[in-house]
């Protein structure tokens, strides 16, 4: 059996594991690279393997990262089947469309504006090539076996990163698989912790916060102040948000507190077609979170949602302070964009970053002080107000890494570590074998493993 790591190494995005034994491939999620220019130039590369020889796609969630390569895949003659959780399904339709429409707009944009530096800027893939990948969709059932063939099966069981996220535990050679995907926070207030594994000859653990810990801080209180103290300098909050999960927590805490009167009556605003898209799936699969009905359709009450981009335009020129929830979370494309064009450069706005910003987003750059920021070929100066709330990253933390492994019943022969970047990941190794005393291995892109 070979491993081939062709995604999610060394990097916390395009996450691809390749299994093969006797003569099936098995790919572990489908992601789209993200962040620096050497990374994203990776998605206009050829697999190492033929599309065509791969027999089976299983998703353990639907963020762009894990998803957002699937329409190259099978515009390249992927023919196979592509497994996953029903609010998977949706996400990642959502995703995908949305990623396509993107792609499309910039490249317009880009061949408009004249600022490629291609002759003709092309999308990585169009809004059709993302709807021939439907088709391939197989739902399954959570902790219920998966026969991909007589003698390999998967298990999916709730990861607890967002909704429909599972890690999976495939069976083949005699041997159990374990692939984590994203695993989420015990004490999430939106979706159910994560279920620990129990058993795993191999287990593959992502790294994205595996050198960290989320600090020991009241999000509601951190919200209220950033809020309140823009709101009396008559600014603007915008808040760059993952349509998927993140979207809706912020909804929940806002909701909650202006039930307080904790914050003022100003216009609260969600601008993510696909961040409303996403309440529908909270809506038809609620065994999957726990939020109830009733505080459910009150908090969607209190936004005004915008899904034309004609009435983004209105708000962006609006000027009166209001709360902006805006995709995309890393600031790498999406509405958020067309807002900070317009507010960055003005000293009494406060942008707010919340969840993992990778190398070589804006996200990261503003974080990390940036004076100006490049929007659409142009440079912006940075004179708002840069806060950050870490408290509500959707990923388990070192601790939450660690305490995810331990329930396993024996020890398992190795531990990789995938999806992070090279610190965070060699941090966790130590923490895992100083703990455990796990052989673990931070694994290079594009390396292959026997089993």
């Amino acid at each position: 059996m070979k491993i081939r790591f062709i995604g999610g190494a060394g990097t916390v995005t395009g996450s691809k594991t390749l299994i093969e034994s006797n003569g099936m491939r098995i790919l572990i999620d489908c992601g789209q690279f993200q962040g620096i220019k050497p990374l994203r130039e990776l998605n206009w590369e050829p697999l190492s393997v033929l599309p065509s020889t791969i027999d089976f796609v299983l998703l353990t969630h639907g963020h762009l990262d894990h998803c957002g390569w699937l329409p190259r895949l099978v515009n390249q003659g992927f023919k196979g089947k592509i497994y996953c959780t029903s609010p998977t399904k949706d996400i990642t339709k959502l995703i995908l469309l949305d990623s396509a429409k993107i792609q499309e707009e910039d490249a317009n944009k880009a061949n408009k504006d004249k600022y490629s530096k291609h002759e003709i800027a092309e999308p990585l893939y169009t809004v059709a090539q993302a709807e021939q990948v439907f088709p391939f969709f197989r739902v399954i059932k959570i902790n219920e076996i998966i026969n991909l063939d007589a003698e390999i099966s998967a298990v999916y069981t709730n990861a607890g990163h967002i909704i429909g996220a599972c890690f999976i535990e495939l069976t083949l050679e005699n041997k159990i698989l374990v692939f984590s995907g994203d695993i989420g926070r015990d004490h999430d207030a939106l979706v159910f912790p994560p279920v620990k594994p129990t058993k795993g000859d191999y287990i593959f653990l992502e790294s994205t916060y595996g050198n960290r810990l989320h600090p020991d801080t009241d999000t509601k209180s951190e919200l209220e102040v950033y809020i309140n103290n823009t709101v009396q300098k008559d600014g603007t909050i915008i808040i760059p948000s993952f349509a998927v999960e993140r979207a809706q927590t912020i909804m929940y805490f806002l909701w909650q507190l202006k039930e307080e009167n904790r914050i003022p009556n100003i216009p609260y605003i969600i601008d993510t077609p696909m961040g409303i898209s996403v309440l529908d799936i909270f809506a038809n699969n609620r065994n999957w979170h726990k939020l109830p009905e009733e505080q459910f359709v009150a908090m969607c009450k209190m936004f005004t949602m915008i899904t034309d981009y004609q009435e983004t335009i209105e708000t962006i020129y609006n000027k009166s302070p209001k709360v902006v929830i805006a995709a995309s979370g890393m600031i790498t494309g999406g509405r958020v964009l067309s807002y900070l064009e317009q507010y960055i450069g003005l000293p009494e706005t406060t942008i707010i970053i919340i969840g993992f910003q990778a190398e070589g987003t804006r996200g990261r750059k503003l974080l990390e002080g940036a004076k100006d920021i490049k929007i659409h070929g142009k440079y912006y100066a940075v004179k708002a107000n840069i806060l950050n709330i870490d408290s509500l990253s959707a990923h388990a933390d070192q601790k939450g890494l660690l305490n995810w492994l331990s329930e396993l019943k024996t020890k398992p022969t190795k531990v990789f570590l995938v999806h992070g970047e090279n610190q965070a990941a060699d941090e966790l190794r130590i923490k895992i074998q100083e703990q455990y005393g796990f052989d673990c291995c931070v694994p290079l892109l594009g390396q292959e493993a026997e089993l």
